[in-house]
């Protein structure tokens, strides 16, 4: 079995690094490359390859998770694979719930990169074993929803600013910021600044 490959990622070396390693195998066969979201639509549409080997973070325009919804509304639709560097829980749920096969990390050996490209092709999911648990815990325990202006505080908190400066910063009140914090901690389970920012970075809320 060969399986047709397209490359998105918006770095160039990557993309080289990436064509070199699969060429080198003859079961993968690279048709294209897309350095934007919106191009890896377009060359999918005219090439048809059966796997989109694509990153989360494409710089300006679509993002990975909007690039795979896109690649997945097509017709014939490629299986989407992801492979990034990032793993936080928000990008990973955002892109399983997108359509993606399957969520690799660019840490991971080349060949376990061709097994994922050949299983994606195939049909099957592809996950290591410590992701497949988060996922299905994602979706047992769906990520809190923050207001805007609780996002905006997290954001501040996040810089180490006070109440004071958070207040002055988004034109409130400190009882105001006080009380989104309030807010904040009910709904993420914490009962500490730095707890909040420390599960608000790791689920992607900031």
């Amino acid at each position: 079995m060969t399986a047709s490959v397209l490359l998105v990622d918006d770095h160039p070396v990557v993309r080289s690094g990436l064509r070199a390693v699969l060429s080198a195998d003859p079961s993968v066969h690279v048709v294209g490359e897309a350095g934007t979201g919106e191009e890896a639509v377009a060359l999918a549409r005219e090439l048809e390859p059966a796997v989109v080997l694509c990153d989360l973070r494409l710089g300006a325009g679509m993002s990975g998770i909007d690039t795979t919804r896109a690649l997945r509304d097509l017709d014939p639709a490629p299986a989407v694979l992801i492979l990034t560097t990032f793993d936080r829980d928000a990008e990973l749920l955002g892109a399983i719930s997108a359509g993606a096969t399957g969520y690799l990390l660019k840490d991971v050996p080349p060949e376990d990169i061709v097994a994922g490209i050949l299983d994606a092709a195939a049909g099957r999911t592809v996950l290591a074993p410590e992701l497949a648990a988060r996922v299905l815990q994602g979706m047992r325990t769906p990520l809190p929803r923050l207001t805007e202006r609780e996002v905006e505080v997290l954001r501040l908190l996040a810089t180490g600013a006070t109440n004071r400066e958070i207040a002055r910063e988004l034109f409130v009140t400190e009882a105001t910021v006080k009380s989104h914090l309030v807010h904040v901690f009910t709904k993420l389970g914490v009962d500490s600044r730095s707890r909040a920012v420390h599960l608000a970075q790791r689920q992607g809320l900031i």
